[in-house]
């Protein structure tokens, strides 16, 4: 099972079924964005905006904000604070063209690496139940358990947009990464 690290056990936990099923997804959308020169990561399928790179950057920031400001009301910090992002997903997908491949590489892969330990940290501390930051108009707190599903559900989104893309890029198709595939600038998963 090594090389297929990101599967979700057969029969586990609610916690290992959750994660599990966001680490199949993030792993799924890393290899339809992978190994990609900046064209490619720019190019477009003629009725939508989006680009592999653009979903690069908007998930990296995705990332941050989960399991920073909504977890725990932090900043969001680095390397989001240095630029003139203020919030909005537009300038997210704008720009990641004026990026080089390796920057949109590094965004997504430094986030999902911090995510992994700031949520390593929340559930040491405290299980799905755990309150979090994020809060409804009426105050009710949501819980850790509620934020992962969000973020399960933006990559179920966005890796679906991810296979159309790439595919209009190259061809690639497919649910899975290969048998022991890793990213270009080596391990990608758990164990980084």
């Amino acid at each position: 099972m090594d090389d297929y690290w990101w599967e979700p056990p057969m029969a586990g936990t609610e916690l290992e079924h959750l994660v599990g099923a966001l680490e199949r997804l993030r792993t799924t959308f890393r290899w339809k964005a992978d190994d990609l020169d900046a064209a490619a990561l720019s190019a477009r399928i003629a009725s939508s905006e989006l680009t592999l790179g653009g979903l690069l950057k908007h998930l990296a920031a995705v990332e941050d904000i989960q399991f920073t400001v909504k977890l725990r009301g932090g900043r969001i910090g680095e390397p989001w604070e240095s630029t003139p992002w203020r919030g909005g997903n537009d300038w997210l997908f704008s720009t990641a063209a004026d990026d080089t491949p390796e920057q949109l590489y590094a965004y997504w892969d430094d986030a999902v690496r911090r995510s992994r330990d700031r949520l390593g940290a929340a559930l040491t501390a405290g299980g799905l139940d755990q309150r979090v930051d994020l809060a409804a108009l009426d105050g009710t707190h949501a819980n850790l358990r509620r934020i992962m599903f969000d973020l399960v559900e933006e990559y179920g989104r966005h890796t679906g947009h991810a296979d159309l893309l790439r595919e209009a890029v190259d061809g690639r198709v497919g649910e899975d990464p290969p048998d022991g595939w890793r990213a270009v600038s080596g391990r990608f998963g758990p164990s980084d």
